[in-house]
C-alpha cells in the first residue's frame, strides 16, 4: 500500500464494488471482483485520486450518487410495503370476524337488483338473536296490555261515551302498528342467531299475526261510518314488503291524467308512490323520487323529471297528464302548473293487462320489489283518467272545488284496493288539509 505524502496521515478509501465486468486486475477471471483502495490526503479530494481502471473521478462521483439514491428510494419502498402488509392484515382480520358474525360466505347487500331476495317479509327466516328475542317478547306483552284497553275505549265509544275516542284510539292504533312494524324491521336487519330460536320466532311471527287482525277489527268500525273514498294509505317504513295493490288492471290508454294527494318527508328521495307494470316491461308508467334525484315520471322505460318539491311533511296535491301524440306531459302541484315537456314516449299506448301497485317499484311484474325505492309517507285520492284533464279541472281537485270529479278509470275507494305487509288505512278528507 502506498503511503501518503510525508507530514500527512494517510487514509484509505474503499471507493466502491463494481461488477466483474467493470473493475478487475489483470490476470482475473470472468466473475471475480477485487477491492481497489488509494492513499488520499486528508485535505485531499476523495474523487481526485481515481482508483486504476476504475474511470475519471467525476464518473465514480456520479456512480456514488445514483447508488445513494438508489439506497434511499428502496428504504422508501421497504416502509410503504411495511405499512401496506400492516393495513392488509388488519382488513383481513376485521372481515374474517364480520364473516363469522354475519352468517354464511356469500351473503352481501345487493343494489338495485342485487343478490338479496326480494318479496320477503324481511327475511324472518333468519333468527333473531336471543336478547333480542327476549326484548321483543317483553315489548309484545306490553302491546297486548295496551291493545286490550284500546278495545275497551273501542266499546265505550260505541256506548256513545266520547266521540274524542274515535280519534284517540285512532292515534294509539297507528303507533302501535309502527311499534310492531319497527320491530319487524329490526328482526330484517338481525344477525343469524342459534338454531333453536327457531321456534321462539315461530311464536313471535304468530303474535305479530294476531296483533293485526285486532287491529284490523279495531278499525272496522270507522270503516263502516266513513265514505268510501275518505281514507289514506299510510307508508311507515321502508321495507320491500308493504304496499297496496289496485284491484283494477289499466286499460290501453293513448293518453291519461294521473292525480294525488301525498304527504312524505323521507329523505333521501320519498320512494315510489305508484307504478305500472305489463308483461315484458316492468316500467310502461311508474312515478318515483328515489336517492338524490328528482321525481321522474317513466313512461315505457322513458324518463321524464318533474319539478315537484314535496318532501316537507306537509300534503301536497299533485297531477301529471300526457298523451301520446308528441309524448307531451304536463306536471301540477297544487293546482299550479310547474313543469312540461314532450318527446316522452311519443306514439306508444299505455299497455292493458298489467299490474298496478301503490307504494313500490315492480322489477318483475307484481314484485321485485327494492327497500331503497319504497314509498314512505301518506297517499289518498288517486285517481286516473284516460284523458288529459284541464287546468281548470286540475285547479278545482287541489282546491276541493269540485268533489264529483273521480277517475273514469281507477277512482279513489276502499272497495278498489288491497294492502299488504302492514300498509295501513286511515279516515282522511282532503278539504280538511287545506284549512
Amino acid at each position: 500500500m502506498a503511503a501518503g505524502p510525508p507530514g500527512s496521515l494517510p487514509r484509505l478509501l474503499l471507493l466502491l464494488l463494481l461488477p466483474p465486468l467493470s473493475l478487475r486486475g489483470r490476470g482475473q477471471g470472468l466473475g471475480q471482483t477485487r477491492f481497489v483502495c488509494t492513499s488520499v490526503p486528508l485535505d485531499g479530494d476523495v474523487c481526485a485520486a481515481p482508483a486504476p481502471g476504475a474511470g475519471s473521478a467525476e464518473e465514480l462521483r456520479s456512480a456514488v450518487l445514483q447508488l445513494r439514491e438508489t439506497v434511499l428510494q428502496q428504504k422508501e419502498t421497504i416502509m410503504n410495503q411495511k405499512e401496506t402488509i400492516r393495513e392488509l392484515t388488519a382488513k383481513l382480520g376485521r372481515c374474517e370476524s364480520q364473516s363469522v358474525l354475519e352468517g354464511l360466505p356469500g351473503e352481501g347487500k345487493g343494489g338495485r337488483k342485487g343478490p338479496l331476495p326480494k318479496n320477503t317479509m324481511g327475511d324472518l327466516s333468519r333468527a333473531p338473536a336471543a336478547e333480542t328475542l327476549s326484548q321483543l317478547g317483553q315489548t309484545l306483552q306490553s302491546l297486548k296490555t295496551r291493545l286490550e284497553n284500546l278495545e275497551q275505549f273501542s266499546r265505550m265509544n260505541s256506548s256513545g261515551q266520547s266521540h274524542n275516542l274515535k280519534d284517540m284510539l285512532q292515534s294509539k292504533i297507528d303507533d302501535l302498528e309502527k311499534q310492531v312494524l319497527s320491530r319487524v324491521n329490526s328482526l330484517e336487519e338481525g344477525k343469524l342467531g342459534p338454531k333453536n330460536d327457531s321456534e321462539e320466532r315461530g311464536k313471535i311471527e304468530s303474535t305479530l299475526t294476531s296483533l293485526h287482525q285486532r287491529i284490523s277489527d279495531l278499525e272496522k268500525g270507522q270503516k263502516d261510518n266513513r265514505p268510501p273514498d275518505r281514507f289514506q294509505l299510510t307508508f311507515p317504513l321502508r321495507t320491500n314488503y308493504m304496499y297496496a295493490k289496485v284491484k283494477k288492471s289499466l286499460p290501453e290508454m293513448y293518453a291519461f291524467s294521473v292525480c294525488m294527494w301525498m304527504k312524505s318527508n323521507a329523505s333521501p328521495g320519498m320512494g315510489t308512490p305508484f307504478s305500472y307494470a305489463v308483461p315484458g316491461q316492468a316500467n310502461e308508467l311508474v312515478l318515483i323520487e328515489w336517492g338524490n334525484n328528482p321525481m321522474e315520471i317513466l313512461i315505457n322505460d322513458k324518463v321524464a323529471k318533474l319539478p315537484f318539491v314535496i318532501n316537507d311533511g306537509k300534503w301536497h296535491h299533485i297531477c301529471v297528464t300526457w298523451t301520446t301524440r308528441d309524448g307531451v306531459w304536463e306536471a301540477y302541484q297544487d293546482g299550479t302548473q310547474t313543469g312540461s315537456g314532450e318527446n316522452l314516449a311519443p306514439y306508444h299506448p299505455i299497455k292493458p293487462q298489467g299490474v298496478l301497485v301503490l307504494g313500490q317499484e315492480q322489477d318483475t311484474l307484481g314484485g321485485g320489489f327494492d327497500a331503497t325505492q319504497a314509498f314512505v309517507g301518506e297517499l289518498a285520492h288517486f285517481n286516473v283518467w284516460d284523458r288529459k284533464l284541464s287546468p281548470g279541472e286540475v285547479y278545482s281537485l287541489a282546491t276541493c272545488s269540485s268533489k264529483a270529479l273521480t277517475g273514469n278509470v281507477i277512482a279513489w275507494a276502499e272497495a278498489n284496493i288491497d294492502i299488504y305487509g302492514g300498509a295501513t288505512k286511515w279516515t282522511f278528507e282532503a278539504c280538511r288539509q287545506l284549512n
